[in-house]
């Protein structure tokens, strides 16, 4: 990088103040610089009368803007934002803090044909310097017209390239976190946080704290380990048979627990153990990338919830780890049971009912349907069969020729009465039986509104969305009314009504009864 390897690089020297948009000093100052100490009080707003911390001694009189090569690369960059080139070699490419002036110009062809590629979509092999470098370009703005564009390029880059990079995990998500939090995006951060340092510090918790608020479901086993006094790491069920049962169904019995609690008592799990207040925590932001501080500012001042550490829910979190292993433990036939798990009865008869119905289709799927019946043919060697008979009724059919042709159309009744028989045998096989209109009226007047509704809605198109918008409204989830549903469906129909997040197939003729 020519001199400035001599230099201290801007975005490498960590300041520990709360002032931001911090004046860049120029690169070719050879002032010492002196680090700000770490101040142990807690964090308070700035004035706006605050000077700002200047870096290096600035001349009183100086008129000219100060310039910096972040905020020359973001210039050249806004010039180049069109640029593409419509083919070229590729050329290795490796650079600390690339830049435009570090390439040749067989390499800067190739940047910009790969650069267009990858805003088609298409992810051709490359060095990290060329990764690195559009993405300075997106995080400083360039490259995008709306916040959303930007973070989808942002995370396409690196679903697309980390396989082949590993250093991209170290770097990416804490940028692509800084990205959310300048531009207000309602983004996950669970990936981010666990693809690069581990679920722990200040993004852990903002996660944790938007789904226990916001969205229940889409908390994940990583996180809620944070929140765990129960080690399962040393669990030898979950390192043995255990270990997928338990990532996916631990998550799902606590969004469902969060869901019962919030239709029994009105408040969810976060808003019955509340956790201590926000605290302001300051966050350096992009660091280690070419970023001009000049567009969003030198750090940013995060209010942080640690809900990991209020005591009451982390209690609860605990308890519903172990007796979610207990149940696994029993369902998947493991020998031994975890001791002294106090959980409320209708929780525990909640967990139970629903893991039972989970396992159950599961088996259900994996064993899949004993006779696969071709419909189209079935369909049309019955009307091929009603012909037939209307011609067996004649009686005058001596010729030869007309006999054979009856006899072969008697082949097809055959076939067809097989087909019917070995259909009905299907169906009882699978349990798929047909039942009569009492029994489904018996079936509608056990529903109730909530669960008619819920019914008619994922019959739809677009049912699913319909059925977490009609369950937010109602203090509820789509799991707990699909269970209760089904827990019906068995007792009256004797069969799941619901297969996974939609109608069964065979039973969507029969919601006109649910309409009545």
């Amino acid at each position: 990088m020519g001199n400035d390897k001599r230099q201290p690089h801007f975005t490498e020297l960590v300041w520990e103040s709360t002032e931001q948009n911090v004046a860049i000093p120029p690169r070719s100052s050879s002032e010492e610089v002196k680090e700000k100490p770490i101040s142990s009080n807690k964090i308070k707003s700035v004035p706006e009368s605050t000077v700002q911390l200047q870096l290096w001694d600035l001349e009183a009189d100086v008129k000219e803007p100060v310039t910096t090569t972040e905020g020359e690369f973001v210039k050249r960059a806004k010039e180049l934002v069109h640029h593409k080139e419509t083919t070229a070699l590729f050329i290795p490419f490796k650079s600390y803090w690339p830049t435009y002036g570090h390439m040749t110009g067989t390499q800067y062809r190739w940047y910009f044909y790969w650069r267009d590629e990858v805003r088609q979509g298409r992810f051709h092999k490359t060095d990290l310097s060329y990764i690195f470098l559009h993405v300075y370009e997106l995080i400083n703005g360039v490259g995008w017209e709306e916040p959303p564009d930007g973070y989808r390029q942002l995370c396409d880059l690196w679903e697309a390239y980390r396989e082949q990079y590993k250093r991209l995990d170290q770097y990416l998500g804490n940028w692509i976190a800084d990205f959310s939090l300048v531009h207000h995006l309602d983004v996950r951060l669970t990936q981010m946080v666990e693809r690069s340092r581990g679920l722990a510090g200040d993004l852990a918790e903002l996660e944790l704290m938007r789904c226990f608020s916001f969205s229940p479901e889409e908390l994940s086993f990583a996180g809620l380990t944070v929140m765990s006094d129960y080690d399962i790491s040393k669990s030898k069920f979950y390192i043995g048979e255990g270990k997928e049962a338990v990532e996916r169904y631990i998550p799902q019995v606590v969004a469902l627990i969060d869901a019962f609690v919030t239709r029994k008592h009105g408040m969810n799990l976060v808003q019955m153990f509340p956790p201590s207040d926000p605290v302001l925590r300051e966050r350096y932001l992009f660091r280690s990338a070419v970023y001009d501080i000049s567009l969003y500012g030198y750090s940013i001042l995060v209010p942080v919830v640690r809900i990991s550490k209020s005591p009451p829910l982390r209690s609860l979190i605990t308890r519903l780890f172990r007796l979610t292993e207990n149940k696994l433990r029993e369902l998947m036939g493991y020998r031994g049971r975890l001791k002294g798990i106090n959980v409320d009865a209708e929780m525990d008869e909640l967990i139970t009912r629903y893991l039972q119905r989970e396992f159950r289709k599961l088996e259900q799927e994996q064993k899949g349907p004993a006779v696969v019946i071709d419909q189209e043919k079935l369909q049309q060697l019955q009307a091929d069969s009603d012909i037939v008979r209307t011609l067996l009724m004649v009686e005058d059919t001596s010729d030869s020729e007309d006999s054979t042709i009856i006899s072969e159309m008697a082949d097809v009744i055959t076939e067809v009465e097989s087909l019917e028989e070995e259909e009905r045998s299907h169906n009882r096989v699978t349990g798929f039986v047909s039942v009569t209109e009492t029994v489904w009226e018996q079936f509608s007047l056990a529903l109730s509104p909530l669960h008619r509704e819920a019914i008619l809605l994922l019959s739809q198109e677009g049912g699913l969305l319909s059925i977490q918008k009609l369950s937010a409204a109602s203090g509820t989830m789509p799991e707990l009314l699909f269970n209760e549903i089904n827990e019906l469906a068995m007792d009256i129909l004797g069969d799941l009504l619901i297969d996974g997040e939609e109608i069964s197939e065979e039973y969507v003729p029969m919601l006109h009864y649910l309409m009545r």
